[in-house]
């Protein structure tokens, strides 16, 4: 049966008629523009070619274990993925921290590991971190110095500035007389985990957005969030909740083949078993797929989706008899290892201790074997966390994701489209559009916004933007 006999019709009295969307794609953009145009009074269905939501957000069972794919963090700033978490009940679920508190533990250095924090104060922007700076055991005093003029001169730039885009960031780093130290113990260990790309391999533009929005824009902003429970918790079960609440219809297991128009300027989803008709229709999936499904001349350029490249990460599971780690999280220098957290309440894991360790940026590991990641990490977990010595390993176990993000290369700039297409009702969102942040779960939300909007003028619908700072 189309969509056309399932859902079109006049409004009973007389009204008008209520429009149909079709959204493809359910990962959090999916999501988030299905619910934007379900509360503005379009008839929303969302296509999903997997067996549940969540896109690259999600969870598996892995014996009595509920398994995150990767470990996914976000910041105070990231004012549209929080709104996210409220319009789908979960934001008790996913927690920011009260301030921001990074332990930094190098153990590449002769003699003891040394731990230290990057934390913020109370004070106003920048002082909120002069302290932290100031007392931070892993750079020289020059080099200090250093990190406080270079972000003095990064917060007077314009990430938009098509100019920043085609440069790396390495390279302005080293115009500012940033050390090769510097770059490890400071920039990348930021930088890498949120751009999932080293800083010679990363677009200044982004690097700019990420440093100034993140660290240097209000003293909370770089305070962090995760989950406190399975990812697909939030994105999968809860997400199903509050669209089915708002009137979508939701079909997973649903492959769409095509959208075309029909002769009366509407549009058609076809899936494997049905076509959907449709006044709208959002492309909310990874670019790849969004460029096998654009109609002939819907985009000037449409190759440039296959140029924007991906990058991998890889995440590595550690279950210990025993605890090991008394902090929730921190992060290594002088080691391969880079982000490590404690997942054992998260996981359902009651016989010790599980470990995630977050690895970014991994085009060197993400084919390796699982015996010899087992034979690089364990040993480096046990040199990082003297506790691990005397554990005993449960379970290793690895999952990656080659294609997590779109590569934030040098260039990526021109190569991301916007929400519109030159095909009048179809509209493309995702991270890799052209939101101003990289591949972020914020990236995705802003994109699901951008793309309802667009959908919803073009319907003559009213609706607000739910972020005050784009009203």
């Amino acid at each position: 049966m189309t969509a056309s006999r399932h859902g079109r019709h006049d409004a009973a009295a007389g009204g008008a008629r209520t429009h149909d969307a079709v959204v493809v794609g359910g990962g959090i953009a999916g999501v988030t523009a299905a619910l934007q145009l379900a509360d503005a009074g379009t008839r929303v269905t969302l296509l999903e070619g997997r067996p549940r939501l969540g896109g690259l957000a999600f969870s598996f069972q892995r014996g009595g274990l509920t398994v995150d794919n990767g470990q996914h963090v976000y910041l105070r700033c990231c004012t549209a993925y929080r709104w996210f978490l409220e319009r789908i009940g979960g934001a008790h679920l996913a927690p920011v921290q009260d301030r921001m508190d990074v332990p930094v533990l190098d153990v590449g250095r002769p003699g003891r590991a040394r731990l230290g924090r990057l934390r913020r104060t109370d004070l106003p922007v920048p002082l909120h971190l002069a302290a932290s700076l100031a007392t931070y055991p892993h750079l020289s005093p020059a080099e200090r110095v250093s990190v406080g003029r270079a972000a003095l001169a990064l917060g007077r730039l314009d990430p938009a500035d098509p100019a920043l885009d085609g440069i790396d960031f390495a390279t302005w780093l080293a115009r500012h007389g940033q050390s090769k130290r510097t770059i490890e113990a400071l920039w990348d260990l930021v930088g890498v985990a949120t751009l999932n790309a080293t800083a010679p391999d990363a677009s200044m533009g982004l690097a700019a957005m990420v440093f100034k929005t993140g660290l240097l824009s209000d003293r909370g902003a770089a305070d962090i969030g995760w989950s406190r429970v399975p990812l697909g918790e939030l994105h999968d079960t809860l997400a199903t909740k509050a669209l089915e609440a708002a009137g979508v219809r939701v079909l997973t297991s649903t492959r769409v083949r095509e959208t075309a128009r029909d002769g009366h300027g509407r549009w058609q989803v076809r899936t494997d078993t049905d076509v959907l008709d449709a006044d709208a229709v959002v492309l909310a999936t990874a670019q790849r797929e969004a460029h096998a499904l654009l109609p002939e001349g819907a985009l000037e350029a449409p190759d440039r989706l296959l140029e924007i490249g991906t990058a991998p990460i890889l995440n590595v599971h550690v279950l210990y008899d025993r605890p090991v780690l008394r902090r929730p999280f921190f992060t290594a220098l002088g080691s391969p290892v880079q982000w490590v957290f404690d997942r054992t309440e998260a996981s359902g894991f009651g016989d010790g201790q599980y470990l995630a360790v977050s690895q970014s940026a991994a085009q060197a590991e993400i084919d390796a074997p699982v015996a010899e990641l087992r034979a690089r990490y364990l040993p480096e977990l046990e040199r990082l966390l003297p506790p691990a010595r005397r554990a005993k390993v449960l379970d290793f176990f690895v999952t990656r994701e080659r294609t997590a993000t779109f590569a934030p290369a040098p260039g990526v700039g021109r190569l991301r489209p916007g929400t519109h297409t030159r095909a009048a009702g179809l509209y493309l969102a995702g991270a890799w559009t052209d939101t101003g942040w990289p591949a972020t779960m914020e990236g995705a939300v802003r994109s699901g916004f951008t793309a309802a909007g667009a959908a919803l003028g073009a319907l003559g619908r009213p609706h607000e933007h739910p972020l005050k700072e784009a009203a």
